[in-house]
């Protein structure tokens, strides 16, 4: 908003939003295939990304950033650690009910 004179002495608050320009290109989303020419271990040169990531594949590399994850596994699954700790957590809320403080 900004106050605009529309006459000598006379002055409005000009409310209508400017709509935001994201960028000056046509598509600013799209994500170039295009790079500079980078070398890959092979020794060649490459412009395209997906011509130098398809070699690394083919040669067994890795590309940071792309490799998949294994998941995390909770070392603490077994039902029974999971049962056991129910019911510590359980006799615990008991005696703190019943007016059990620990020193300290």
């Amino acid at each position: 908003m900004k106050l605009v004179e529309i006459e000598p002495g006379r002055w409005r608050i000009d409310r209508r939003e400017v709509p935001v320009a994201r960028s000056s290109l046509p598509c600013p989303s799209v994500i170039s295939d295009t790079m500079p020419p980078t070398e890959q271990v092979n020794g060649k040169f490459y412009t395209s990304k997906r011509e130098f990531r398809a070699v690394g594949r083919a040669l067994g590399l890795t590309e940071v950033g792309t490799e998949q994850v294994k998941p995390k596994t909770r070392s603490s699954g077994d039902r029974a650690v999971k049962e056991g700790r129910r019911k510590a957590l359980q006799a615990a809320t008991e005696k703190y009910r019943a007016g059990h403080r620990p020193k300290g």
